[in-house]
């Protein structure tokens, strides 16, 4: 995890102030074997609805980063997910939140992906051709270009950002 937090919209004043406490959130990094990973639209009515980023939420009092993920990709995306492999952790201060998220890779998992919040889904490679790409998405795909050797661009950015 860095030291500092990724700052989401610097500009935006943060709702509850510069105290806030963090919100954990699980993290599914569903990777396919030929390394394709699954991302998801934020459904409208939510914080950067339309952005994309990987599945999950957060954790409920007593969960254990493990127990939130396997309840959250059934209630998102209608699968039992296999092995857990907690990855990495980073902090993000978005306007409405501020988020402490558990990455977890996840290589099996059973049933068909329902999209049960009205979201969108896509299987991706680097450089992602989804857009945009919430911030708190940012940090994986680079971990990911480290981790499979890829140069350049890790995504692409809309045209006028």
């Amino acid at each position: 995890m860095t030291a500092q937090p990724i700052i989401a919209d610097p500009h935006t004043e943060r709702v509850g102030g510069s105290q806030r406490s963090a919100v954990d959130v699980a993290v599914g990094v569903l990777v396919r074997p030929d390394g394709a990973f699954l991302l998801t639209s934020r459904p409208v009515g939510k914080p950067y609805a339309g952005y994309w980023e990987f599945p999950g939420g957060k954790l409920e009092a007593g969960e254990s980063v493990e127990q939130a993920l396997r309840r959250e990709l059934i209630e998102e995306l209608g699968i039992t997910i296999g092995p857990v492999h907690p990855w990495k952790m980073e902090m993000v201060d978005y306007p409405h939140a501020l988020v402490r998220l558990h990455f977890c890779k996840v290589f099996a998992w059973s049933g068909e992906l329902q999209m049960r919040e009205a979201q969108t889904h896509a299987w991706q490679q680097l450089p992602v051709t989804v857009q945009p790409v919430l911030p708190g998405t940012v940090p994986v795909l680079d971990w990911f270009a480290q981790e499979r050797h890829h140069q350049g661009a890790t995504y692409l950015i809309a045209a006028g950002a």
